[in-house]
């Protein structure tokens, strides 16, 4: 591993840690901040609010993550030049989208309101970060040029999902900033080891894209 290759997957060690330490200490009971954000939205998605954030939950979930994969085979369809780049990009993907049912049953967190299926981290969140995170090192092999408009849109999206699982009182503050913190910790990680960060120059991505 080169030493810019160190410096990401260090990065994501210091992430993932991150998001163990929050876990733990979350665990039993929620910040002030889960509970004062709770109170205020408490009801809410019995409204407007709440419809809108039910729609639009339904789209930034965990379909995203299949929708990728479905769109990377296509591109090793298309180019079977691709192939070692995709199924590297899906190890990604994958490794990141489990930190949500793995480490669940880890945390044993409970939900703000009564709701089936465990809380820490959001796997809503997990799932729109683990696809922002693998379509920005997707840009920065392929469209150098698209990698800062997309890291904004994968953090707008992130965000919006996880504003939505908030108005709907189904996950804590929390839990959206922990399955962020698992996403980038695990992603940094493991994209480091499988040679996808740093990005390649020109040359490289030309033999190896």
């Amino acid at each position: 591993m080169t030493v810019p290759g160190l410096r990401w997957a260090l990065t994501g060690l210091l992430g993932f840690a991150a998001f163990m330490g929050l876990g733990v200490l979350v665990a039993r009971q929620p910040l002030q901040l889960d509970v004062e954000v709770a109170n205020a939205l408490r009801g809410q998605y019995r409204q407007a609010a709440g419809a809108v954030a039910g729609v639009l939950t339904e789209v930034l979930g965990p379909a995203l993550p299949y929708v990728l994969a479905v769109a990377l085979l296509a591109l090793v369809l298309r180019d079977r030049a691709r192939l070692s780049l995709c199924l590297r990009l899906a190890g990604v993907l994958v490794l990141c989208r489990l930190t949500s049912p793995v480490f669940k049953p880890v945390f044993l967190r409970q939900r703000p309101r009564e709701y089936p299926d465990l809380s820490y981290p959001s796997g809503h969140v997990v799932s729109v970060a683990a696809t922002g995170l693998v379509v920005v090192l997707l840009c920065g092999w392929l469209r150098p040029r698209l990698v800062r408009w997309a890291v904004l849109c994968a953090a707008v999206a992130t965000v919006l999902a996880a504003t939505c699982r908030i108005v709907l009182g189904v996950h804590w503050v929390t839990d959206t900033a922990g399955g962020v913190l698992a996403v980038l910790g695990v992603g940094l990680v493991s994209a480091s080891a499988l040679r996808l960060l740093p990005f390649p120059g020109p040359e490289r991505r030309s033999l190896d894209g």
